[in-house]
């Protein structure tokens, strides 16, 4: 778990795909905190258009694709040489695609889900988890998906990578549990961003979770609060 905010000792957070909508609410929420961050995206450039005049000189701002474990463990362990240590890990960094109906599936789209949204999650915690538990202390709070619990039309590869992710979350916090460090997730119904609201533009997003809500929630799994907490699934439903 994190320690609280002292001037002395901000807390040392990691944020996968800071530059979208989720990303950008979570890293607010931390900046407001007082905490050192290091951003993490595929491309960079989206982090500098999101956070323009970030200090570059206490935060790290990083190339990474989550897929791809020799990128994650290169960024970790040059956040860790800079840092010391991390107190929190938020992942959100993923992927959503509507597709075809199962007996239609193809296994690039497969492929694609389960690398974004499952094996994503084994390369971040490879990269942080070990430095966390032979800390004794840390935190790794995953994005999921209240539709990981069921399997829904047009959407067979997404909800079964959530699902892959939600048992990845569940079995790493079992693994850890013992030397110190939580590990959980949140799983939204619908978040409010632009990308879903044009989407969906019939839609009513009052009925969507706020990125504001959402980050808030995640800066609580992170936190001293939820060290109790072991392998949850916090559904997050307006």
């Amino acid at each position: 778990m994190i320690s609280p905010v002292s001037p002395s000792a901000p807390p040392h957070v990691v944020i996968t795909g800071a530059a979208g909508a989720l990303g950008r609410a979570v890293t607010q929420h931390y900046l407001d905190a007082g905490a050192r961050l290091a951003l993490l995206e595929r491309h960079p450039e989206h982090l500098t258009q999101a956070f323009p005049g970030l200090d570059n000189s206490q935060h790290l701002l990083l190339a990474a694709d989550v897929t791809s474990a020799d990128s994650v463990k290169a960024a970790g362990e040059q956040i860790l040489r800079a840092f010391g240590h991390v107190d929190a890990v938020v992942h959100i960094a993923g992927g959503f695609e509507m597709g075809p109906a199962v007996h239609e599936l193809d296994r690039a789209a497969w492929d694609r889900m389960l690398n974004l949204n499952a094996w994503s999650f084994v390369a971040v915690s490879q990269a942080f988890v070990p430095a966390m538990v032979a800390r004794g202390a840390g935190a790794l709070v995953a994005v999921t998906a209240k539709s990981a619990s069921r399997g829904v039309a047009q959407m067979a590869a997404y909800c079964a990578s959530k699902s892959a992710l939600q048992r990845l979350v569940e079995s790493l916090a079992a693994e850890v549990a013992p030397s110190g460090v939580q590990v959980n997730s949140i799983a939204p119904s619908v978040l409010d961003t632009p990308a879903n609201r044009q989407a969906m533009p019939d839609a009513d997003p009052s009925e969507w979770v706020s990125t504001a809500v959402a980050a808030k929630t995640i800066a609580y799994l992170a936190g001293e609060g939820a060290a109790a907490l072991h392998g949850q699934h916090l559904v997050l439903d307006a």
